[in-house]
């Protein structure tokens, strides 16, 4: 045994073993770093260390066979001189590294030659999924399987459901009386440039359910691909929808069905069936804007599943519609606690509202937004809720062009277009506004709202009876138009100087309002009230209107005018105090809209100086129209005649903001433009300028 190990030192066996190990532990070490970094997939790695542990043992017998020396390889044998062997152990180490980075090379050389497998890229695909077949008897499987399947499908990236109350809605106007079967959503679908239906069905098997579904061509009613399930119960049947979700997207060419990395579905409790019900009722009444009516039925879908997590958060964007923001706030935040339940896209959904209603830190929705459309790039809501998120950042360019991107996704979808003609109409572009809002206007007469880009863009070219034509129509469009006419109405009759008017239309429309509604929209109407009697002369009931206003809602829309009313006033003392909650916010815009009022008491204080800069701090936060316009005041009262004029221009320029100043619900606020052509006028009279005709 002695003698064994003697001649395997002898030969070297020992030195080229350790050797050998310690530099493939080396080179196995550098490839596990080097190797993710080039995009060299795992085989190659893999290859690596089973060429390094296949050479092991050959080295070792290579080391007792053969031995390196001056004149080259030879047999080892006892004769020959280890003398001449002077050189044998370092070559013996350069073949071994030689060895191993020729392996590694040829292993590298492989993956390179066969060309590195590019990541699949699939074209997006709209789909619509059409109402179930229910042959079962049992009402819990209307308007539950469809919003379930809508949940599986869109955890593959390239899939956009279109959503079904948009479809209902076309289908309407196209069909009037119509179900959204498999063909109403055919018809829709060719409509709406929609490239998929699915039509699905359930049907009793014994004690369970056979679930199934067909990927249809809507052009020609061809079934393209259809896939079937079974469960055996109702607890199942979630599971079973799930996967036939899965076998969709498989043939779709989704690769990453049953890869753990894979983005998470939707998690249900046992209950959740008759939770997705309710929540999809709900859903199908908030997209009505019938949200007092949606509220029991999201709580109903909560008390079924209470991880639900994106009940709680169309719970919670109904009642921020309705203005009841506090409570809002609450189930935004409980939402947030549930995201691990929702799919990857929920959760961005979530978060990009959380930030927009709740955090008001518009950049972290933009974010949020921005990574769910680079994953998801069909996902129309994303696109549409970024877009929104600018508009709050006042970058209405921005907002235009993120809904662009949703029109080319759904180019006849009335929502986006209708938020591109807002946006167009606050970017000041009236007259793509009004394009967009007749277009809108021909397909669809009853979206009241569009009426609003047609009314601003005809009184930004003075045409005041057109206007309030424009309003006029939009009351006669819906039921749920006419107290927004009424405001806009009323904020046509102030820019005129008709106060008179303006509180008769305000008393009648505060008299016809629902007070259980929209808090936020009635306080807007008692705080426009509290404008049009001051001007009156009637101080009394301006500040009775200004403090029903505010016990309505507190939004900025509620606080700075009536901050504003009330310097009008001469009761500083009061205006000081709605600065001073305004400052407390965290939103930065509630905090700019404190330093105008603190700007404007400067002003009246005399303090220019303090003035100009409480009102340039409130620009570094949030640069409003509303500011520019108080510091062109500022400027104007400390005699820098210039620069206020400058403040003017360039506002003039920026006057579709004043179409709608607080961006909380669209309210009309072009009264406000009556007093900035006045102060510019002033400023050029004091340049020495002519007057500028309106």
């Amino acid at each position: 045994m002695n003698k064994f190990i003697k001649e395997l030192r002898r030969r070297e066996v020992f030195r080229t073993g350790g050797l050998y190990v310690g530099v493939a532990w080396i080179l196995i070490e550098a490839a596990s770093i080097v190797l993710p970094t080039f995009g060299v997939e795992e085989w190659v790695f893999k290859a690596l260390i089973i060429t390094a542990f296949v050479g092991f043992p050959v080295s070792l017998i290579l080391a007792w066979f053969y031995d390196v020396t001056e004149r080259g390889v030879v047999l080892d044998d006892e004769e020959h001189e280890p003398a001449g062997s002077i050189i044998s152990g370092r070559l013996m180490d350069f073949v071994v590294i030689g060895v191993l980075a020729i392996a590694l090379s040829f292993s590298i050389y492989l993956n390179i030659s066969s060309g590195p497998a590019e990541p699949v890229v699939l074209e997006p695909v709209s789909v619509l999924i059409a109402n179930f077949d229910n042959q079962t008897g049992d009402p819990l499987f209307d308007n539950s399987l469809e919003q379930a399947l809508n949940i599986g499908l869109e955890a593959a990236t390239f899939i956009t459901v279109y959503r079904r109350p948009s479809a209902a809605r076309a289908l309407e106007r196209l069909k009037p009386g119509s179900v959204l079967d498999e063909a109403g959503a055919r018809l829709v679908a060719i409509r709406e440039g929609i490239q998929l239906v699915v039509s699905g069905s359930v049907v009793p098997d014994g004690n369970g359910y056979e679930l199934s579904a067909s990927m249809i061509n809507p052009e020609d009613g061809s079934v393209i691909a259809d896939s079937s399930v079974n469960a055996k119960g109702k607890l199942e049947v979630l599971s079973a929808i799930t996967t036939l979700a899965e076998g969709i997207r498989e043939e779709l060419g989704d690769e990453s069905v049953g890869d753990a990395d894979s983005p998470l579905g939707e998690t249900f409790s046992a209950a959740s069936l008759e939770s997705v019900k309710y929540y999809t009722e709900a859903q199908n009444l908030a997209a009505s804007q019938r949200y007092d009516e949606a509220i029991p039925l999201y709580e109903q879908a909560i008390a079924a599943d209470g991880s639900f997590g994106r009940a709680y958060s169309g719970w919670a964007l109904a009642l921020f519609y309705l203005g009841r923001v506090d409570q809002a706030t609450a189930l935004w935040e409980r939402a947030l606690t549930e995201m691990d339940s929702m799919t990857e896209r929920e959760r961005f959904r979530t978060l990009g509202l959380y930030y927009v209603a709740v955090a008001g830190d518009y950049k972290k929705a933009v974010e949020s937004y921005q990574t769910l459309v680079d994953k998801y790039p069909a996902d129309n809501t994303g696109h549409n809720n970024m877009a929104i998120s600018y508009y709050f950042m006042l970058d209405f360019q921005k907002a235009m062009e993120s809904a662009a991107k949703g029109l080319a996704i759904y180019p006849t979808n009335m929502t986006v277009k209708s938020n591109y003609a807002i946006f167009a109409m606050l970017a000041g572009e009236f007259e793509v506004a009004l394009a967009t809002a007749e277009e809108i206007l021909a397909e669809d007469p009853g979206l009241w709202k569009a009426w609003l880009p047609v009314a601003m863009a005809r009184l930004a070219a003075g045409d005041l009876a057109g206007a309030e034509q424009a309003y006029g129509s939009m009351a006669t469009a819906s039921e749920r138009g006419v107290p927004f006419a009424n405001l806009g109405l009323a904020d046509i009759a102030m820019f005129d100087g008709a106060y008179a008017r303006a509180v008769e239309l305000l008393e009648g429309g505060v008299s016809g309002d629902v007070v259980g509604g929209n808090q936020r929209q009635l306080g807007r109407k008692y705080i426009a009230l509290g404008e049009a009697r001051s001007n009156l002369g009637d101080l009394d009931g301006a500040r009775e209107a200004l403090k029903r206003g505010l016990e309505l809602h507190q939004g900025n829309g509620q606080l700075v005018p009536a901050a504003l009313v009330s310097l009008e006033m001469r009761d500083k003392e009061f205006a000081a105090s709605l600065a001073e909650q305004l400052s407390q916010e965290l939103q930065p815009d509630a905090r700019s809209f404190a330093r105008v009022i603190e700007g404007a008491i400067a002003t009246q204080e005399g303090r220019h100086a303090d003035a100009i800069d409480a009102l340039r701090s409130g620009i570094e936060l949030t640069d409003s129209w509303l500011l520019r316009f108080y510091l062109g005041r500022a400027y104007y009262a400390a005699g820098r005649h210039i620069e206020a004029l400058d403040e003017f221009e360039l506002f003039l320029e920026r006057r579709g903001e004043a179409t709608a100043m607080f961006q909380e619900d669209d309210e009309p606020t072009w009264r406000y433009m009556a007093r900035l052509n006045v102060w510019h006028q002033k400023a050029r009279e004091k340049m020495g300028m002519s007057p500028v005709s309106e």
